[in-house]
């Protein structure tokens, strides 16, 4: 399924703690290779061995809910719009429900608010007094094809307007063409702009072609300093896909061996349902436990997947399912 030619593990690396900048090993990415049949034999057996029902359920959106980034880059965003999606980010599921459940008030809110560059003062202001980060979409999102300089210096512009977590974007031409190099460079240049904030890298899985690219690109990111490594910008014709979610957290499982830093994953794009997020938190705890569960080291991109859950929740509590109006993302 997902294959490195044995290297030693470093039995002495740090566990915990941010990822570094390494050093590129072309030797190691030229090693990978991928099955894509046999991945896609795996992620197929999820969906008949998931048996969490009932209260184990609820608790797994409810966890699901707290990894969600809520989203919008859209080219009419305004200021109310934004504001609404961080007074959503606040209070992600109605209290009434939280309260039936017996979770009450234990500070559940989302993952984070993601939004472009010019929206992140509103949501830093939006957001104070919580732990909420504010994510931003750069470098040329979501094709990642403006002038490198530029690209940087949108980086930097969006850390310093206080922006905790960027999302940039890899420019697909250097995967397709096997420029691992150039990879490495751009991803490396992107996290040393970003000083404290966290550098989630998009593939854009659903444009690289292969699943090895995938894979090859995956660790090439984490060489360069990756925090997380996310699957597309929801742009894309296909986004993200339980065999390109296979491969990535196989590659993060990979460099955790060989160095002991932990990635975190995010897929994006296509994830509505409580059902197929559910799909997505099991692969993880498979793949690499239930640390992995986190908002610390797993995201889901999407907005659109809270109404579902909340009606899944409101389904639990109530018995019945209500409209989806109920519901409103703002």
């Amino acid at each position: 399924m997902f294959k490195i030619q044995p290297v030693p593990s470093n039995d002495h690396a740090p566990v915990g703690g941010r990822n570094p900048i390494a050093a590129f090993d072309p030797d190691l990415v030229d090693s990978i290779r991928v099955n894509r049949s046999a991945s896609e034999r795996r992620v197929a057996t999820l969906p008949g061995r998931r048996t969490v029902k009932k209260q184990w359920q609820a608790a797994w959106l409810v966890k699901a809910v707290t990894c969600i980034d809520l989203t919008t880059l859209s080219g009419d965003d305004t200021p109310g719009r934004v504001r609404r999606l961080c007074a959503k980010a606040r209070q992600p599921v109605r209290q009434d429900l939280l309260d039936a459940m017996g979770i009450g008030d234990r500070g559940i809110t989302a993952g984070a608010v993601c939004v472009y560059h010019e929206m992140i003062p509103v949501a830093v202001e939006a957001l104070k007094g919580t732990a909420i980060p504010v994510a931003a979409v750069s470098t040329g999102f979501p094709a990642g094809l403006n002038p490198l300089d530029l690209r940087i210096k949108e980086v930097e512009a969006s850390a310093a307007a206080g922006a905790r977590e960027i999302d940039i974007v890899l420019k697909r031409a250097n995967v397709l063409t096997g420029n691992w190099q150039a990879v490495y460079d751009e991803v490396k240049a992107f996290r040393e702009a970003c000083g404290p904030a966290h550098l989630k890298t998009i593939l854009g899985t659903g444009d690289l072609g292969t699943l090895a690219n995938v894979a090859k690109a995956s660790m090439v990111c984490m060489m360069a300093g990756a925090d997380f490594i996310k699957t597309s910008t929801g742009k894309e014709t296909v986004n993200a896909t339980l065999p390109v979610a296979l491969t990535m957290v196989r590659t993060i499982r990979e460099w955790r061996r060989l160095t002991g830093y932990k990635v975190g994953f995010k897929p994006a794009g296509g994830i509505s349902d409580a059902k197929t997020v559910m799909n997505f938190q099991l692969l993880m705890k498979e793949e690499l436990g239930v640390e992995w569960l986190q908002p610390s080291l797993f995201r889901v991109g999407a907005s659109s997947l809270l109404t579902d859950i909340e009606r899944q929740l409101d389904h639990f509590v109530s018995g019945r399912y209500s409209s989806a109006h109920r519901h409103p993302m703002g």
